[in-house]
């Protein structure tokens, strides 16, 4: 049984893991910006909101492994300048105060797990990619990879680091999926511009089977691509979204109406991933749903 300490537990990920974690007999530990809120399992939950100071220390005391999943979400607001600052700071500034806290510890957990996105291959069109692959250089990349320097630094203290390069979750409740749903019953959706950027996905049972590894594997280091080896267009996914619903999927929107309505977030949306989970495969990680249809029935059932 170990002893595990997770932040952002609060969002569709993190409430997954925390109860995976529960469910199978470990300590879960919470930091929550208000603990009194939280409707999860779990043995302690500590106050912190991830930008001011490090957590507190005795959060961290016993702890087998971190696993950070803080972060504002991207598609919340159109960017400006506000809040394209609280999408990095909540990314970079949280994990700095993390390592701040892990620095001054003086028994520190074996391992850090940390949420990152595969947004930080930027734009690539269909060119594969692994782990290896260089950096993009467009706002989510750098912030990715601003991102992940700052967990990297863990490893300066001893602590086993593993970035997580999260694809688009698909999820029965929440996530971008819920958000999809009522557009395409309504037999109104359809592909993104041209619909041939690749768009990377996981199953949300598949992402907290990934993490739970990183946790437990002393093996696990680095960047790990954490989406399904099924890699699909946007045009495939529509498609695949389209009949798993019996809808139509006929009205595409075009770029420029995204780039019109969205502004910068429109690359979200309009870039393309082609990320393999390579490192997974390698390492025998048995995907549940490695193909987009029988994620997307599970998801929909």
């Amino acid at each position: 049984m170990a002893r595990v300490v997770v932040s952002g537990a609060t969002g569709l990920v993190g409430s997954a893991l925390v109860r995976a974690l529960h469910a199978r007999g470990d300590t879960v530990v919470v930091l929550a910006r208000d603990p009194s809120r939280l409707a999860l399992p779990h043995e302690v939950a500590f106050r912190w909101d991830g930008l001011r100071e490090p957590p507190p220390g005795e959060a961290l005391a016993g702890a087998d492994a971190l696993v950070h999943l803080l972060g504002e979400p991207i598609a919340g607001a159109r960017w400006s300048p506000a809040v394209k600052q609280r999408i990095l700071d909540s990314r970079v500034r949280s994990t700095g105060e993390l390592v701040a806290a892990l620095r001054s510890s003086a028994a520190r957990p074996g391992a850090l797990v940390c949420a990152s996105a595969t947004g930080f291959y930027g734009d690539r069109g269909d060119e594969e990619l692994d782990e290896h692959s260089a950096p993009g250089d467009d706002f989510l990349a750098r912030v990715c990879g601003a991102w992940e320097a700052e967990a990297t630094a863990a490893e300066q203290l001893g602590v086993r680091r593993v970035s997580l390069r999260l694809g688009v979750v698909l999820a029965r409740r929440g996530g971008a999926l819920e958000r999809m749903l009522p557009v395409f019953r309504l037999g109104l959706g359809g592909r993104l511009g041209h619909g041939r950027q690749y768009f990377p996905w996981i199953h949300l049972d598949d992402l907290v089977a990934l993490l739970l590894r990183a946790v437990d594997d002393a093996a696990w280091s680095g960047p790990v691509n954490a989406v399904a080896p099924g890699a699909a267009t946007n045009a495939r996914f529509t498609a695949a979204l389209a009949a798993a619903l019996h809808r139509p999927a006929i009205l595409p929107v075009p770029a420029a109406a995204l780039r019109l309505a969205l502004g910068e977030m429109s690359t979200a949306l309009l870039g393309s991933q082609r990320a393999v989970p390579r490192r997974a495969l390698a390492a025998g990680f048995a995907f549940r749903f490695p193909d987009l249809d029988s994620a997307l029935r599970d998801a929909l059932a």
